[in-house]
């Protein structure tokens, strides 16, 4: 946003800094600066002149051959023997008399300064002198008009440089939208100034016309208007009045340049005050010709309607282009002809023009999300939808609508037609929101200041604010254009600015230096990681979401998972009711990329409909697992079934002491809905459920021919998922290698068919523990299963021992021993037979 520095200094009573210096302070305490463009640069040698004389050109049918008096001021440049210049023009409107500007030779063109620059000289146009040359609005960048001369309506000497003239001896300070997207007060010229004022430490004094309910005078109803507000929840206040008798023309050359500095075009008087009071105060303003509006209306009276856009019905806008609005839009309406898109851009049909002669004035409030859809819509970006997308104070329509009023009436001419229409859905409120009660200690404390509450006081109080002190708290009252202080922390927020955030203390926060606790599921993963990577394994990470067709091909049934509404891909429809299909779904494709042989595991979050937490009725189940599958392809498949290699990486992150493995085909679980999902992919006369305390946590076996058949899975496969509550790693001890050799041999028992291979180790083991030397370590290894298939009875269970002592070499005999006893014990126990 665009904001003339003289413009601000209208508007103060104090002089302002420097430049550079005022605008640091805008950047830190009010908005981002993008740019300051120095106005006044543009205009360096344009001097004010008076036509003394204007002949016609003896060799052209338009041109002519002026003489203007400079003051003499201009250097360099052919003088007749009265001090005057001759200067060749071809603007219609030129004539003696005329106070015009000039551009002397060794000039620069205005509108081409920061392009390619057009530097005059003096030359000769059909065989006469010109020096330089006398410009019009457009050359002077101060509009479109091309057609003839600028006309200076003031008592200036000649000679007199032009920039002050209209004070275009000023500064651009172009301010980043996006930082007044909370402020729209600051969208107009009088709320920078009040900010200026603010950060500069001035109390601000607003002009007297700025009040939130003026008075505007009474007069003979001679256009009488009616408006109907269908939409009171979109359109909270709407203001208008009628004019007649007015003049529509140019305006003045002050208002043409005041809209030219900040980048508005002049079209019209009438127009042109619309826009500049909206620059002045960011209350956007519409004039109707109230004529058009009354025949579109076909009554004795004009009549407008707010409402929403009938089907297909359609309006041809003051661009020109024709919009079918959207449903939902915001239409200013006369029976059923629309006039404009509220908020937006008025319509073609009932524009202000040179034959108007009444008017209707319109200062009303939109809701800022309504004009925000509807500008997106519709592509339709304009000054107005600037302002009303922020979300202006219906509190200053009033305001702004009398002094446009007033001020028409002086430039147009005309008088009030009609009573005032004020459709307020808020009548009698001196504030957009409440008072807000704030504690000083509140405020410094957040800020790190330590400001008083009278320094508080007059901080808010220079730009409005109403402040009283209670005690050692504040009650701030916002003014009625302020939209944005509502709780505590906005008048933090204030006082902040207001006093500098550069002032805060430099202080380094205080950290303490104690380690943070560990967290222990974090660690738990971080062991459970190091553990089956260093054992081989390789992690994953999988989506949470899963296609439907995945969880039907191993069996789960989709009714139990949650559907996702707002799915990433088509792909991705359901949260997984567990991690074993990803993992499952990763094994063909890795197979076929070449690996014949790995293994796969995955810590995630599962999800399943089933009941709910009483604690927390209205949050999905969620739990986290530990998923795992090892695969190897046909050609590479070991001996052996998979279900041990499963088992052997289960024994790392499981200690099996805590849980009991029952046999899928043995375990009813038909009564537990998760375990059925959980364990849907096993085969159950090859898998086992990981049962602690009568629950199931977890499942480790084989896979199901038809699940191997759907995900193109080999042979040999297997894996375990279980609950993460469960997981419990041994800690590790580290324990010296002897330096003596060890001495290894084999054990075979023979024992009935119905012990468990389980049960003998642990047996075994136990024995040799109490039987060992002293200073010893050993390890015991399981070597064979075998049953002859004659002998249904029995079976043989081959045991490697390895031993090795710290202090000496063993010898085979002492090793033997060890094995007796084994041996004994067994065939007491078992009634084993060693083979």
């Amino acid at each position: 946003m665009k904001i003339s520095l003289n413009w601000i200094k209208q508007f103060v009573d104090f002089e302002l800094p420097p430049i550079d210096e005022l605008v640091e302070r805008i950047g830190s305490q009010l908005g981002a600066v993008e740019e300051t463009e120095d106005l006044g640069a543009k205009y360096q040698g344009v001097l004010v002149v008076k036509v003394v004389s204007c002949v016609e050109h003896p060799d052209s049918d338009h041109m002519h051959i002026c003489k203007i008096d400079d003051g003499g001021k201009a250097m360099n440049v052919d003088r007749d023997k009265d001090g005057l210049v001759q200067v060749v023009c071809g603007a219609p409107n030129v004539r003696e008399g005329l106070t015009v500007a000039w551009l002397p030779p060794g000039s620069t063109v205005p509108e081409s300064y920061g392009k390619e620059p057009f530097v005059l000289g003096k030359r000769e146009l059909r065989g006469v002198t010109s020096n330089g040359m006398l410009a019009s609005p457009k050359e002077l960048a101060l509009g479109d008009s091309h057609e003839g001369i600028l006309e200076i309506d003031k008592e200036v000497k000649p000679g007199s440089d032009f920039a002050p003239v209209y004070k275009l001896d000023d500064y651009i300070i172009d301010i980043e939208n996006k930082m007044f997207t909370h402020r729209p007060d600051c969208f107009g010229v009088l709320g920078v100034a009040r900010e200026v004022s603010g950060i500069l430490a001035h109390s601000f004094t607003n002009p007297d016309w700025y009040q939130s309910n003026p008075t505007l005078p009474a007069k003979a109803v001679d256009l009488p208007l009616t408006v109907t507000n269908e939409l009171p929840e979109l359109v909270p206040r709407f203001t208008a009045i009628t004019l007649q008798g007015i003049t529509v023309g140019p305006s003045p050359s002050w208002l043409q340049v005041a809209l030219a500095k900040v980048g508005q075009k002049s079209i019209s008087n009438i127009v042109d005050l619309t826009n500049f009071y909206m620059l002045v105060t960011g209350q956007p303003l519409h004039a109707y010709d109230y004529d058009k509006v009354k025949a579109l209306t076909g009554g004795e009276a004009a009549e407008i309607t707010i409402r929403h856009p009938h089907t297909k019905e359609q309006i041809t806008l003051l661009n020109g282009k024709t919009v079918e609005p959207r449903a939902e839009a915001i239409m200013i309406a006369s029976g059923d002809h629309l006039l404009g898109i509220g908020g937006v851009m008025g319509g073609a049909d009932t524009e202000v023009s040179s034959e108007t002669k009444n008017i209707i004035l319109e200062a009303a409030t939109f809701d800022m999300y309504s004009i925000r859809r509807t500008s997106m819509a519709h592509g339709l970006f304009t000054d107005a939808v600037t302002r009303f997308n922020k979300g202006q104070s219906p509190l200053q329509n009033l305001a702004v609508l009398a002094k446009i009023t007033g001020d028409i009436q002086k430039m147009a001419g005309g008088e009030i037609a009609s009573e005032l229409v004020d459709i307020n859905q808020a009548p009698g409120r001196a504030w957009v929101h409440p008072p807000v009660p704030v504690a000083v200690q509140f405020i410094n404390t957040r800020l790190g200041f330590n400001l008083s509450a009278n320094d508080m006081q007059t901080l808010l109080e220079n730009v409005n604010c109403s402040v009283a002190i209670e005690g050692e708290s504040l009650v701030v009252t916002a003014p009625f254009w302020r939209t944005d202080i509502e709780t505590r922390e906005d008048v933090v927020e204030e006082v902040g600015r207001l006093y500098g955030f550069d002032k805060l203390p430099l202080e380094l926060p205080r950290r303490s230096i104690t380690p943070a606790t560990k967290n222990e599921v974090l660690e738990l993963k971080n062991q459970i990681r190091e553990t089956l990577v260093g054992s081989g394994a390789n992690e994953v990470l999988n989506y949470s979401f899963v296609h439907g067709d995945l969880l039907k091909k191993v069996g789960q049934n989709p009714e139990y998972a949650f559907q996702v509404s707002n799915a990433l891909s088509p792909d991705l429809q359901y949260y997984r009711l567990s991690l074993t299909p990803s993992l499952l779904d990763k094994v063909h494709m890795n197979i076929k990329a070449g690996y014949d042989a790995f293994a796969l595991f995955e810590l995630g979050k599962t999800h399943y409909v089933g009941e709910m937490d009483e604690l927390e009725p209205d949050i999905p189940n969620e739990d986290s697992h530990l998923g795992f599958v090892v695969a190897y392809s046909d050609k590479q498949k070991p001996a052996g079934a998979p279900y041990y290699f499963a088992r052997n990486y289960l024994g790392q992150v499981i200690d099996m002491v805590d849980v009991t493995l029952m046999p899928l085909s043995e375990f009813d679980i038909t009564k537990d809905e998760w375990g059925i999902q959980l364990t849907a992919p096993y085969e159950p006369g090859r898998s086992a459920a990981i049962v602690k305390d009568d629950q199931v946590w977890g499942v480790v076996g084989e896979f199901k021919a038809g699940v191997r058949r759907a995900l193109k899975l080999p042979t040999f496969a297997a894996g375990f998922e279980v609950h993460l509550d469960i997981v419990r790693l041994k800690q590790q001890t580290y324990k010296a290698l002897s330096k003596f050799p060890k001495v290894t041999q084999d054990i075979t028992l023979k024992v009935s068919a119905t012990v468990s291979y389980e049960a003998l180790r642990e047996f075994v083991h136990t024995v040799l523990v109490n039987a060992q030397p002293k200073q010893t370590d050993f390890r015991l290894t399981p070597i064979d299963i075998y049953q002859r298939p004659e002998d249904t009875e029995y079976k043989q269970m081959t045991f490697r021992l390895s031993i090795a002592s710290y202090e000496r070499t063993m010898t085979d005999s002492e090793v033997m021993k060890l094995l007796d006893a084994v041996a004994a014990a067994a065939k007491e126990t078992f009634s084993a037979e060693r083979v």
